[in-house]
């Protein structure tokens, strides 16, 4: 079989097993079964031309299958993108999403209107790594303190710090990792009235409305998913207020939430200390995350 009808076929099967980007995930799978240095452009190019390509046709099968089975894509590379970077992601860890992009290139917004070359920034329920990482890689001036609770999530988190160390030196001295639970007044009470800005994503789906997508319900973490109550505010209300007592006057909350939280969060930001709530957008125009200032 040629190279265009070994993906037709691998993107058939995906598709058959409910696999809404099957195309783009059989052509991705195609490139990590291809080896180091093949990029999903190189397929693509391949593809176009008519041409083949050397790849390992028994690793490709065999994550096709899992693929089929709806494990995530990520899972099966073992990395995924964020903004600039490249986390490793596996079982025990939220797989970060495009959407969160946002909620850090809102905060990297203030900073920059701030002039802040030093920022004090902290991100709660860090998970992979991936906002405070992406801060820290972004703003090398900047002085990020993370908190993960669950011991898998943080093991994940180390993995990533280090292997973002060593394209960005700075983030070896300047990102610092504490196990903790984000919504104690015990998790980095240095710091508190101290810090710059808060940016995070804590679980918020509400418990009443479980994920369709087998990826989504059967993959990421409960711990990483789930608000804690019925309509899912229950720990970013909690979030805000641990928030509200590291931040210094005037440092701000920039926090990701469903699509249906906004106003309730805006409302409890604004009797928690906070001024200037408001909920922005994410790139689909949906309401995503809060931004409120400290008072």
């Amino acid at each position: 079989m040629s190279l265009n009808e070994v993906v037709k076929a691998a993107a058939a099967e995906l598709r058959a097993a409910g696999v809404e980007t099957a195309e783009h995930d059989a052509k991705l799978l195609m490139a990590e079964a291809a080896g180091d240095g093949v990029e999903l452009r190189d397929v693509d190019k391949a593809l176009l031309m008519g041409e083949d390509l050397a790849y390992d046709a028994a690793r490709f099968d065999a994550m096709v299958a899992r693929r089929a089975k709806r494990e995530p894509l990520q899972h099966i590379v073992g990395h995924a993108p964020f903004r600039y970077l490249d986390l490793v992601v596996g079982p025990g860890v939220f797989i970060p999403r495009p959407e969160t992009e946002t909620v850090v290139q809102a905060g990297l917004d203030w900073i920059t209107r701030q002039g802040m070359y030093h920022p004090r920034v902290v991100d709660l329920c860090a998970g992979s790594g991936a906002i405070g990482l992406a801060v820290a890689s972004e703003v090398p001036g900047a002085e990020v303190w993370a908190v993960e609770l669950s011991a898998e999530a943080y093991a994940w988190t180390e993995r990533n710090h280090v292997r973002v160390a060593r394209a960005y030196p700075s983030v070896a001295g300047n990102y610092h990792l504490e196990r903790g639970d984000a919504t104690s007044p015990l998790t980095l009470p240095q710091l508190d009235g101290t810090v710059d800005i808060v940016i995070t994503n804590p679980p918020y789906v509400p418990l009443d409305q479980v994920p369709e997508q087998p990826e989504v319900r059967d993959f990421d973490p409960d711990m990483a998913l789930y608000g804690g109550s019925a309509d899912g505010v229950l720990i970013p209300e909690r979030i805000i207020l641990r928030a509200a007592g590291l931040l210094r006057a005037g440092g701000a909350l920039v926090m990701e939430h469903d699509i249906s939280q906004g106003d309730r969060l805006v409302a409890f930001a604004r009797a928690n200390g906070f001024t200037e709530g408001r909920t922005d957008n994410d790139w689909t125009g949906r309401p995503r995350f809060l931004f409120a200032v400290k008072g």
